[in-house]
């Protein structure tokens, strides 16, 4: 199973074989990282996480739109 996000995808590997989601992308450079060793997030982080969901179900979101070109921009700094 894999995600296709605009940033990468996730991988579920068994250690062996070359999973289809790897075959399938193009030539390039990859990072790839382990999910099952993410760091903990602190509690500033946690807090605002929470901050962030209360200000969305109050209806204060971005556009869909809005985040990918903030995230776009930001990357191409």
């Amino acid at each position: 199973m894999a995600y296709h996000g605009c940033m990468g995808r996730i991988v579920d590997w068994n250690g062996k074989d070359v999973p289809g989601e790897l075959r399938s992308l193009p030539p390039g450079r990859y990072f790839v990282e382990s999910l099952d060793e993410v760091p903990a997030l602190t509690p500033e982080e946690e807090e605002g996480l929470r901050e962030a969901l209360a200000s969305l179900d109050a209806g204060e979101g971005l556009s869909l739109e809005d985040v990918r070109k903030s995230i776009f921009e930001a990357l191409h700094r």
